[in-house]
């Protein structure tokens, strides 16, 4: 099915399942420990072997040499394979740099041995002995000292725009801002690291592995080992969060192979934490120059945003000016990205990437410049919200609702109680509070899956889609019953498996509305034959309470499906309404902060999200997206950031000792508002993304309350006391 037109009313819009808070239909088998992760997968008829990967010691260079006598000789090793063993082999389509094979060190911690032993001790053990010479090379790893050097990158999507006189029109405006912000590199730091078992049977291979896509994983796999895809069997039902970084192959799937083809049994290979930062992707830093030029009424005439970000060679930039080319208003616009050539780990994508920085520095920018005009915060963003894409006028948006988050999370946030800067003192606490937009574009991607229709009347769902955590199994579900007219309990969902049709995958606020429609299109084809078979016009039959209904006539589904039960199977592709309209989700962020006034810590004390995403599929899985965005934004707020020693280029802080994510005492109480609306540009269930909109905006809304607390502007990330404590007022 080709979703080429906007959606008319269909069986999705009954909403008696759809739009429901249902609870995860896997929350029990989550909250029991009965979930099998990619690790725990176990038959007590395989004799596990365990996998221990060796990362490289130098970021950039050859490999001389790796002895591996002694790691041999040691007690329990089964084998040991080496990155010069296999030798170079074809790079799959996802990844920038090598996973695994050939004697080029491309970054620190990449791998370059697997060390495969009866239990993990033995193998990590032996892992210690294995010895590697290098020929090492100078690298850059310093993304300042890099800038002078970024060039255009080469194969990104417009990487720079420009719409009337921007120069001139900014040279001319009466009140301007020119100012430069800073995110570092991040980490994923997902709960459950990349782990993977391996499994031969003859030239076949299984894959038990966490993974968010699993036909890019399964295609770049048998492109690494030589092999026929339809050899490769990769299973992912449950994932322990991913954030971007199980988008692609990584080296324990990888690993996992190769010893266990080498060791003649299934091997289990699980990346150490320090390798889970090193060896995998991340967030790259960005430096963003923004200009903003207005009237003095507080029109925008003028807005550039330049941003710089690095990568290994062949990478692409962080796309960190997406949201300013459609976000607000202003005749002359001009936007740019530039990619420094850094030898660090491999740069990709984490969660709402280019949106998620982006908003980083322009929120900020977008106060500042309030503060400028002598404006409220939240008008000037109301002042200059855009029906149209800015750069494109003719290009209306599907569905832009801004200025109704914004007005409505002021009146539910008290906002109009929120005075100037540094004057709100409570017991040696500076209080304050922030807004920030919520923006983040649309993304859809072709889905598909099966449908089976059983004597008893049972439904159930197979689609390669994934659950990273966001509750797929449960709005699949509840989309099946809709369309089905039956109640969930008589849906069964199966994901993450090679086998069955393939999905969008999990990523890019897209997994959602994507895979629930290509349910939708399977349900439309198992309709048709429910229909057919019972001798319905298919335009004019009514599922609902389990049974079929046209006319006077009203069959069980269960009578329909016969012995030998029917199927459904269809993908959901799409056509070019994208291209007409403007796709984009909004919202709006506002927080209250608590700034010690000798230390200069911060404490979150309020947070509220307002929400346009169309058609909420699912509102208490939704708020449980909104709310993990919400505490990954204090994070990248207040505390993470990958540190990088500019000498050897490594991430030094590659553990969660060091890499510091917020705890449950760190987030206050979270408030979620869903505007009430639908898209029906979007997809056939009128829905879009929510999981990535809920970060966007919201470190920089936290920014800008320590501001309004402590009359600090800090435009360099994270913010931390030591960037506070020298401006902070007298104590007395």
């Amino acid at each position: 099915m080709q979703f080429d037109k906007p959606a008319t009313t269909n069986p999705i819009d009954r909403l008696n399942v759809v739009g429901r808070p249902v609870p995860r239909v896997d929350g029990e088998l989550k909250t029991t420990g009965n979930a099998r992760y990619a690790y725990e997968w176990h038959d007590p008829q395989m004799d596990y072997a365990y996998g221990h990967p060796v990362g490289a010691a130098i970021a950039k260079g050859r490999i001389r040499s790796i002895d591996t006598e002694a790691a041999k000789k040691a007690p329990g090793v089964l084998a040991v394979v080496t990155t010069l063993d296999v030798g170079e082999r074809e790079k799959g389509k996802y990844n920038t740099a090598t996973v695994f094979g050939g004697d080029k060190i491309q970054h620190y911690h990449q791998a370059v041995a697997v060390v495969v032993a009866r239990s993990f001790e033995e193998a990590r053990a032996a892992g210690a002995l294995v010895k590697v010479e290098y020929a090492p090379e100078d690298g850059a790893y310093d993304l300042e000292e890099a800038m002078d050097g970024a060039v255009k990158p080469n194969g990104s999507d417009k990487p720079d725009t420009a719409v009337g006189d921007f120069e001139r029109a900014f040279a001319d405006a009466p009140v301007t801002l020119d100012a430069v912000y800073r995110t570092p590199d991040q980490s994923h730091a997902m709960m459950e690291p990349h782990a993977s078992i391996a499994a031969w049977k003859d030239d076949d291979l299984t894959i038990w592995t966490s993974s968010q896509m699993i036909d890019w994983w399964r295609s770049d796999l048998a492109t690494t080992l030589g092999i026929d895809k339809e050899r490769v069997h990769l299973m992912s039902p449950f994932i322990g969060g991913g954030f971007g970084g199980k988008l692609f192959l990584r080296a324990d799937a990888v690993l996992a192979a190769f010893a266990a083809k080498a060791a003649g049994r299934p091997v289990k290979v699980a990346l150490p934490r320090p390798l889970v930062a090193n060896n995998t992707t991340h967030r790259p830093a960005t430096v963003q120059r923004i200009r903003i030029g207005a009237e003095r009424d507080g029109r925008i005439t003028a807005i550039g945003h330049q941003s710089w970000s690095g990568d290994l060679p062949s990478g692409q930039p962080e796309l960190a000016v997406n949201q300013t080319r459609l976000l607000y208003a202003g005749a002359n616009r001009k936007t740019a990205m530039r990619l420094a050539t850094l030898d660090l780990p491999e740069g990709n994508s984490m969660r709402a990437p280019g949106e998620a920085p982006g908003m980083m520095a322009l929120e900020i920018a977008i106060d500042e410049m309030a503060e400028k005009l002598q404006m409220d915060p939240v008008e000037f963003r109301i002042l200059n919200d855009t029906q149209v894409d800015p750069e494109k006028p003719e290009r209306p948006f599907s569905h832009r609702n801004l200025i109704g988050c914004l007005r409505l999370g002021a009146e539910r946030f008290g906002w109009q109680k929120r005075g100037a800067p540094a004057t709100r003192r409570e017991d040696g606490v500076l209080v304050g509070v922030g807004v920030a937009a919520a923006f983040r574009n649309n993304l859809l991607m072709p889905s598909g899956a099966r449908v089976r229709l059983d004597g008893d009347g049972m439904i159930t769902v197979e689609t390669d889609m994934t659950d990273i955590g966001t509750g797929s199994y449960t709005i699949i579900a509840q989309t099946a019953a809709e369309m089905m007219g039956v109640d969930i309990d008589r849906v069964t969902v199966r994901l993450g498996d090679s086998r069955f049709p393939v999905s969008s995958g999990s990523g890019g606020q897209f997994g959602g509305n994507s895979s629930t429609s290509g349910v939708y299109a399977a349900c439309v084809k198992l309709r048709a034959a429910v229909a057919a078979r019972l001798g319905f016009n298919t335009q004019d039959v009514v599922f609902d309470g389990g049974r079929v209904r046209s006319g006077d006539r009203a069959v069980p589904l269960s009578q329909a499906a016969g012995a030998d039960g029917l199927i459904g199977e269809d993908t959901m592709t799409w056509g070019d309404l994208d291209k007409t309209h403007q796709q984009s989700t909004f919202g709006a962020h506002f927080v209250e902060v608590g700034v010690d006034i000798v230390t200069g810590e911060t404490r979150i004390r309020r947070m509220l999200a307002v929400c346009a995403a169309g058609r909420i599929l699912n509102p208490l899985t939704a708020r449980s997206q909104v709310i993990g965005a919400m505490t990954m934004g204090a994070g990248a707020a207040l505390s993470e950031e990958l540190v990088v020693d500019t000498r050897r280029g490594f991430f030094v802080n590659h553990d969660l000792a060091g890499y510091e994510v917020p705890v449950h005492a760190d987030i206050p109480h979270q408030d979620v508002i869903f505007m009430d609306e639908t898209d029906p540009f979007s997809s056939p269930m009128k829905a879009k993304g929510v999981g990535e909109l809920g970060l966007c905006g919201v470190a920089a809304a936290i920014a800008n309350a320590i501001y309004n607390a402590t009359g600090v502007r800090v435009r360099d990330y994270p913010i931390t006391l030591d960037k506070l404590i020298g401006g902070l007022p007298e104590v007395a």
